[in-house]
């Protein structure tokens, strides 16, 4: 299988993207797949959940202070993490007075090879450092809480998506559409993710309910499988997980969002 370059963005902040950047990539170790997480977030909250200890991150090697290979610090079996903390907030300066900004780090992930997966964090804006990890990856993720904002930011990515394939000439795909902060006692929660399966056929994931256990497993530097196992978020995204698995090999259809 060649490995699956995606990207688990959304443009608004608060979905859980975080967590579930963490989560997919721990479960998918945990099924003997290599992974390596990339943390494109200045705020560094893959370093703070995961309690990361790297000598080099994103922001060396888009500097060209070290190779790519030198920010790669070995989580577990089978997962690999590239932290970032504030100073990549420098990198984007730095880029846009270089001739080659709109495929430096393109450039540079190109070199990253032996993995399964490689995902990215994204952080939710659309600086240069975002467009060009979606000018990189094939396939994008799109965590979306299960509300009012939640849904109308979905109906956006779409467009944005197209805009960079157009200007990258590119194919960046949203494969999976991830409803987050799940909760089926509320109408609005129900509601949505009602509308989000009927306008978006055959993208949906499996929920992820909303659960305490998720929001406590950082603060122990755990994803939600090592801290809590057996918690209804562990079990959402390991079914998630399952899900990712099941497309590998197969050709997913471009499937337009209804606005």
């Amino acid at each position: 299988m060649a490995m699956r370059k995606i990207c688990v963005m959304n443009h608004k902040g608060g979905v859980a993207k975080t967590t579930t950047a963490v989560n997919l990539a721990a479960g998918l170790s945990r099924c003997d797949k290599k992974v390596l997480l990339v943390d494109l977030d200045p705020q560094g909250n893959i370093d703070l959940s995961l309690r990361i200890q790297a000598n080099y991150t994103l922001y060396d090697a888009l500097l060209g202070n070290v190779p790519i290979s030198r920010c790669i610090v070995t989580l577990a079996k089978n997962f690999d993490i590239i932290t970032s903390k504030e100073t990549l907030t420098k990198a984007e300066h730095y880029m846009s007075t270089q001739p080659k900004s709109r495929q430096l780090l393109r450039e540079l992930l190109d070199t990253v090879q032996g993995y399964d997966y490689l995902l990215v964090d994204c952080p939710p804006s659309l600086g240069v450092l975002n467009q060009n990890v979606m000018a990189f990856c094939d396939e994008a993720f799109v965590p979306t809480s299960t509300d009012f904002l939640g849904h109308d930011a979905l109906k956006k990515m779409n467009e944005i998506v197209k805009k960079i394939n157009q200007s990258y000439d590119h194919h960046l795909q949203i494969t999976k559409i991830i409803p987050t902060l799940f909760d089926k006692r509320t109408r609005i929660c129900r509601n949505t993710l009602e509308d989000l399966q009927k306008e978006n056929p055959g993208l949906l994931s499996t929920p992820i309910r909303l659960n305490s256990k998720l929001k406590e497993a950082p603060k122990y530097g755990k994803s939600i499988f090592k801290y809590a196992r057996n918690s209804p978020g562990a079990k959402d995204y390991g079914k998630l997980v399952e899900e990712v698995m099941e497309m590998e090999g197969k050709v997913v259809p471009k499937i337009e969002i209804v606005n």
